[in-house]
Parts: structure tokens; C-alpha cells; sequence
């Protein structure tokens, strides 16, 4: 599952008034680059230039909307401001519902994009655009997806010809969204994200299975969902 707290992974970025001056401050001592930089990732956020979105929509047809908690994701704009290049795949170590919930209360300090249930229905919590706390790595956060799949690393019987198949079909999407490849240099588990001390998918993740369900998922017709 994601980070159990969230100074491990992922701190939010509010612009303050000290943001807003970035760029005055970065000419006068002669950082113009940095202060380009800092600014590509947060000009979206000053006022009047927040883009609307829709309440609910989702970005993967079919899936269940359900808002996480504001308090596990920081609001960002990608792949504008960050390139989106990897899909992480979690564990949730417990139930869907309890899943569903710690992302829900703004204690929890993580959440992920989506939730596979073992019967392969898809709840999405956060939005794409939006940088989920669920790799515990900053870094990884900013360029990823984050699925969360119902069940435990210890238990085979978790992984369902449902849950595969569904997942599968997501990832694709999302490869396909974002122009990555499906391979596992993409696509992969939360213990390959630098510096995590988590172990999820474990050892009873099919990876063969599921790579070649991936690249096997036929492109959805009409729209994958609103991204407004």
C-alpha cells in the first residue's frame, strides 16, 4: 500500500507569496533557470489561471469515482507540468474497503490513483492530473500512476483472473494516455521504487501474466474519460 505517513513521501507545494516572487528573486541573483524551472511547475496555480475541471469525472471509462482525501495528493496539472512516464503497482494489504477509507481520511498521508477490487471493479480517487502520495518517493510521484490492487503480498488466491484482467486493461490505457512503452522498465511494483521499504506486489504477482495482458488489451472506443 501507499506511505504511512507523509513526510515519507510527497509534501505539498502551496504557492505562497514567496513562490510568486521566485522569479524576481531568481533574476536578481542570476538564477534564471532555476526560477524558469520552478515556475513551469507552478504558473498553472496562480490566481486566475487554475484550470476548471468537472466534479467526479474520471479518467479511465467505467471507473467509480471516489475523492480522496485533498490532504494525500497534491493538486498539479501533468503531464504539463510533469512529464507522466511510469504506472507503480501496489498491494492494498487489506480490503477494498479499507482501502477506500485510509485514502479517504486526511490522517492517512497517502493515497493512489486507483483501486482494483478482486472482482476487477476500478474506483478512481484521485485524479491523473493530480500527483497521488502512494510511491514514497517524490520523484515517483510526480511522474506516475499509482494502481492499488485489493488483497495481501502473502496471499496467492488475492489476484483474480478478474482483477488481473481489469488492471491489465487500465494500464494500458494509461501506457497508451502517456505514450509508454508496456514493458517493466514502466510498469512496476511499489519495491522498486528508490528508497521504499514496502515489498508489494510480492512474489505472487504474475508479471509475465500480467505484461502480456497489458499489451494484449484492445484500445477502448470513444472517450477513455473527460479531462477537462
Amino acid at each position: 500500500m501507499g506511505e504511512t505517513t507523509r513526510a515519507a513521501g510527497d509534501g505539498d507545494r502551496r504557492l505562497g507569496r514567496r513562490a510568486l516572487l521566485v522569479g524576481g528573486a531568481a533574476a536578481a541573483v542570476g538564477s534564471a533557470v532555476l526560477a524558469r524551472e520552478t515556475l513551469s511547475h507552478l504558473w498553472w496555480r496562480l490566481p486566475g489561471v487554475d484550470k476548471p475541471r468537472v466534479a467526479g469525472a474520471v479518467d479511465y471509462r467505467g471507473a467509480r469515482w471516489v475523492a480522496a482525501s485533498p490532504a494525500n495528493y497534491r493538486r498539479a496539472d501533468r503531464p504539463d507540468d510533469y512529464p507522466v512516464d511510469r504506472v507503480v503497482v501496489h498491494v492494498t494489504q487489506g480490503g477494498y474497503a479499507s482501502a477506500v477509507k485510509a485514502f479517504q481520511d486526511p490522517s492517512h498521508g497517502a493515497a493512489a490513483h486507483y483501486v482494483v477490487r478482486e472482482d476487477g471493479r476500478i474506483t478512481q480517487l484521485v485524479r491523473e492530473l493530480d500527483v497521488a502520495f502512494h510511491a514514497g518517493n517524490r520523484q515517483y510521484n510526480e511522474r506516475s500512476v499509482g494502481i492499488e490492487h485489493e488483497g495481501f503480498v502473502a496471499d496467492a488466491s488475492s489476484f483474480t483472473d478478474a482483477m488481473y484482467a481489469a488492471s491489465a486493461r487500465l494500464t494500458a490505457a494509461i501506457c497508451r494516455r502517456y505514450g509508454m512503452p508496456a514493458d517493466r522498465e514502466h510498469i512496476i511494483g511499489h519495491v522498486e521504487v528508490p528508497g521504499t521499504d514496502h515489498t508489494d506486489p510480492g512474489r505472487f504477482w504474475d508479471w509475465e501474466r500480467y505484461i502480456r495482458l497489458v499489451r494484449a488489451a484492445p484500445a477502448r472506443r470513444g472517450p477513455g474519460g473527460e479531462r477537462p
